[in-house]
């Protein structure tokens, strides 16, 4: 009895180890495996003073020595960074970007940039900026847009902005931001302005242009309309003169053949033609006379 006593503190003992050291092998494993979960790569940190290693991290489970090394995982697929005056879309803050025309007018625009991450060069954005994706996106990435867009704005008119120039600045837009983003491994999949918003008297302006351009479009056509209608008269008047005046030839023709073919035998002959062989009386006081047709012949 008093040996089975003396063992039980022993066991309890060496439970508690175990238990102890399963918990020490746990958070050894949990702190030395790392996860890659697909979408991702990982950034190895080695704390040591090797830096951050040049080979990204691809999907699945990694080892680190605890302390010593770090693994920070980076989302390579599409994102998209809204930067506009509406709370609800955006961030908690007004994030419009505002930029200026070549004459120095205001205007402000709701943009959007969806981007990748290019996997191989990941480990040097990390280098370049220390910090999460996130951070990035709403500092670096933010500055960049609103530098280049002024850059490109700001040698423009305001009515070429809001108007026929638009597309193509926003194509420069994009370009320039993959340039200036590339080099850090962004890969610019889509630029887009979804609203620009510019001084009231400017756009009054535009429209009333507009606006007068179209009238005077609309009188250009009118008159168009009306040459061309007038230019179908008189064809049809010249076609109708032709008309007539073939039909006179013809008539006249036709007239001048029958008179040639008109002779003093051809009267004869029609009259012999419809003569109905009884010959003419002349009724009086007097004896009948009989007229010689063969005399007259």
């Amino acid at each position: 009895m008093d040996f089975e006593r003396t063992l039980n503190p022993n066991k309890a003992i060496k439970i508690a180890i175990a238990t102890a050291s399963a918990v020490i092998l746990l958070i050894a494993l949990s702190s030395t495996v790392v996860l890659i979960s697909p979408g991702y790569v990982g950034v190895l940190i080695k704390r040591s003073g090797s830096g951050v290693s040049t080979q990204p991290l691809g999907v699945g489970f990694h080892l680190k020595w605890p302390i010593l090394e770090e693994i920070e995982a980076y989302p390579v697929y599409m994102q998209t960074l809204v930067l506009t005056k509406d709370l609800k879309e955006g961030g908690p803050n007004n994030e419009e970007i505002n930029v200026n025309s070549i004459e120095g007018q205001p205007i402000s625009c709701d943009v959007s940039l969806s981007f990748e991450l290019d996997p191989t060069k990941v480990p040097h954005l990390y280098s370049s900026f220390r910090t999460d994706i996130e951070t990035i996106t709403h500092g670096f990435v933010k500055q960049t847009i609103r530098q280049s867009f002024q850059e490109i704005v700001g040698k423009t008119e305001i009515v070429n902005f809001l108007g026929r120039e638009k597309a193509q600045i926003v194509a420069q837009a994009q370009a320039e931001l993959q340039k200036r983003l590339g080099e850090y491994g962004f890969i610019v999949k889509q630029f887009t302005v979804n609203e620009v918003r510019a001084p009231q008297s400017i756009v009054t302006a535009i429209e009333a242009k507009n606006t007068m351009a179209q009238e005077g479009l609309r009188a250009q056509n009118e008159l168009q309309k009306k040459e061309f209608e007038a230019q179908q008269k008189v064809i049809e008047a010249q076609g109708e003169a032709k008309s007539i005046l073939a039909r006179a030839e013809a008539q006249a023709k036709s007239n001048r053949l029958l008179a040639e073919s008109i002779t003093p035998s051809l009267v004869e002959y029609k009259k012999i033609e419809k003569w109905d062989g009884k010959m003419p009386q002349v009724a009086g006081s007097n004896a009948a006379t009989l007229i010689d047709l063969q005399g007259n012949k």
